[in-house]
């Protein structure tokens, strides 16, 4: 699947399909790498989705950098998940009982978040990035990642702005 943001996925869509557990990216998916803290509207709808789903942060960031969100949100997390590597897919996974068939991967980069979850055999969820302004971190993973955006274009099978389910 293929959306604008988070705010724009169709969350009834994937509890009618049996997901439970919904696993965010933090960097430029829930919030801008600049933001200290999480913004008010993300808290908002992660609060109205914890009514459905369990909800857990998996970031290749440090556990420094996850734990205001992890606060703020009332949610677990795993930091240094080191995706596209399965790692913390299966340590949430192990720690909270959950089969594959109830799990989505949401996140901004196919080199990482979408490739994890691919490898890990769950359904993901490719988003576009809030911002731009991590380039310098993320320079190579989108450098990579513009360069299969542009072979799967070309096959049509894949174009940035272009959402689907």
């Amino acid at each position: 699947m293929y959306y604008n943001n988070i705010y724009s996925i169709n969350y009834d869509k994937l509890k009618e399909m049996g997901i439970k557990n919904l696993i965010f990216d933090l960097d430029n998916t829930l919030g801008l790498i600049s933001d200290g803290e999480c913004p008010p509207k993300t808290k908002k709808l992660i609060n109205k989705l914890k009514k459905d789903f369990f909800i857990v942060i998996c970031s290749n960031n440090s556990k420094s950098r996850l734990k205001p969100y992890m606060e703020d949100l009332g949610v677990d997390g795993v930091a240094w998940s080191m995706k596209p590597l399965i790692n913390g897919l299966v340590r949430i996974k192990r720690k909270y009982k959950l089969k594959k068939k109830e799990m989505v991967i949401i996140g901004d980069q196919i080199v990482t978040d979408i490739f994890a979850g691919n490898k890990f055999r769950i359904k993901t969820i490719l988003v576009d990035p809030l911002g731009i302004k991590d380039m310098k971190i993320t320079f190579f993973n989108r450098k990579v990642e513009n360069f299969i955006v542009k072979r799967y274009t070309k096959r049509r099978i894949f174009e940035r702005g272009r959402y689907y389910e």
